[in-house]
């Protein structure tokens, strides 16, 4: 599976809603080629242990793991790559420091969009489409905002903020490569099938 395949069902943990390595594990028996480890207010120590379970499970089930926010938890867990918003490491600094991880870049705006890709990111994590309860602060683009940036960036999207399973239909047939997704999965009473019924949809769409 290449790089924009394995974007397809990105999923983001979420401790609000459920133990990271428990979830991770669901998520993957779902069907889940992506998952992004996201801790905010943990100890360092706590979130590397986290982590290379994650990388462990990853590997086991050749999905991709990420690491929100943090480069060096990325680097002391082995990730595949990092995902970095505005306020964090600029892009350039985080290629020079760890050439060899994909760099993700958290996008609001086209304006945002244009210039991670512009520094180097290798993906971009778009959004929110819609409004999030995971997020209550952050700027809502749309379906519209969503095309903005698709329209004029070249390297692979993801679509992110208030996607379930009843509108990630109309988010995928903008031509995201993939969905990331934290509470429509890791919410879910069910993590393994919620991820197996979102799977089941996105394949539907993206051949």
């Amino acid at each position: 599976m290449n790089f924009r395949k394995k974007l397809k069902l990105y999923v983001i943990t979420d401790r609000r809603l459920k133990d990271e390595i428990k979830s991770t594990k669901q998520a993957l028996e779902g069907g889940a080629t992506s998952i992004q480890l996201r801790i905010k207010n943990a100890p360092t120590k706590e979130m590397i242990e986290i982590g290379k379970e994650i990388r462990k499970l990853t590997s086991e089930y050749d999905a991709l793991y990420f690491v929100d926010d943090r480069l060096d938890i990325a680097l002391a867990t082995n990730a595949d790559g990092v995902q970095l918003g505005p306020e964090d490491m600029p892009i350039p600094t985080a290629k020079e420091i760890a050439p060899n991880l994909i760099i993700g870049a958290s996008v609001y705006s086209l304006e945002e969009a244009l210039k991670a890709e512009k520094e180097g990111a290798d993906y971009l994590g778009a959004g929110a489409v819609f409004p999030t309860p995971t997020k209550l602060d952050v700027r809502v683009i749309g379906i519209d905002g969503l095309k903005k940036i698709l329209e004029s960036i070249k390297i692979p999207v993801v679509a992110i903020g208030g996607i379930n399973h009843e509108n990630v239909k109309e988010v995928l047939k903008t031509g995201v490569d993939g969905v990331a997704i934290i509470s429509a999965i890791i919410g879910a009473e069910n993590v393994r099938k919620a991820t197996e019924d979102m799977r089941k949809i996105i394949e539907e769409v993206i051949k």
